[in-house]
């Protein structure tokens, strides 16, 4: 069976300089799921912090599920990640001493289970987006000269 991605966050390769990905599950509850395999989620925004010992995702937005019931539940509450606890210890200290973000790149099903791709990411600089939009357009400049040959 394939992989199937659900959502992808493109904002995120725009505003972070991605340094490790890593392959994540997620702890759902409910109706979450059904609405996931409807293809409905919005990564936009989200992030990943640690509370206590464990890693939650915030802002990941699953719609309630449109058949549900009173077992729907709210669409933006922070979402436990499940990773191992050697990963765990080692993003934890890559975030506290150097000031990293956890920013989820992709949510997908693999084998019928949800999982993230969650990035170690370093911010932009203003001047960092602006060269790479003029390196964009670069390219697509000299494929547009290459192509009209």
């Amino acid at each position: 069976m394939p992989d199937s991605v659900i959502a992808t966050n493109r904002q995120a390769l725009h505003d972070y300089k991605v340094l490790e990905s890593l392959e994540v599950g997620i702890e759902l509850k409910g109706t979450e799921v059904k609405s996931l395999r409807g293809g409905k989620a919005g990564l936009k925004d989200s992030f990943a912090r640690f509370e206590g010992k464990e890693l939650f995702l915030f802002n990941l937005h699953i719609p309630p599920y449109e058949f549900g019931n009173i077992a729907n539940v709210d669409p933006l509450r922070p979402r436990k990640l499940l990773l191992h606890k050697s990963q765990m210890r080692r993003f934890a200290s890559d975030v506290t001493t150097k000031g990293l973000a956890l920013i989820p790149l992709k949510m997908y099903f693999k084998g019928g289970i949800a999982k993230i791709e969650l990035a170690l990411a370093q911010g932009k600089k203003h001047y960092d987006k602006r060269e790479a939009i003029k390196r964009r357009e670069a390219d697509r400049e000299l494929r547009r000269i290459v192509r009209g040959k």
